[in-house]
C-alpha cells in the first residue's frame, strides 16, 4: 500500500497538510485514492488508519 504526504498549504493562521493515501477496494480489489486537508500534527495517524 503506497501512502505520501504531497503539499503543504499555509492559510491566515493556520498551517494545513493536504495528505492522499491509496486504500484497497474490499468489493473488488482495485485500489482508490482517500484525499484529506488537516493540520501536521494528524498526518500520521491518517496516514496509519485502515
Amino acid at each position: 500500500m503506497a501512502k505520501k504526504v504531497v503539499a503543504t498549504l499555509q492559510t491566515r493562521s493556520k498551517r494545513l497538510t493536504k495528505a492522499i493515501k491509496m486504500v484497497r477496494s474490499p468489493k473488488t480489489g482495485a485500489y482508490m485514492f482517500v484525499e484529506s486537508i488537516m493540520s501536521p500534527d494528524r498526518v500520521n495517524d491518517f496516514l496509519n488508519k485502515k
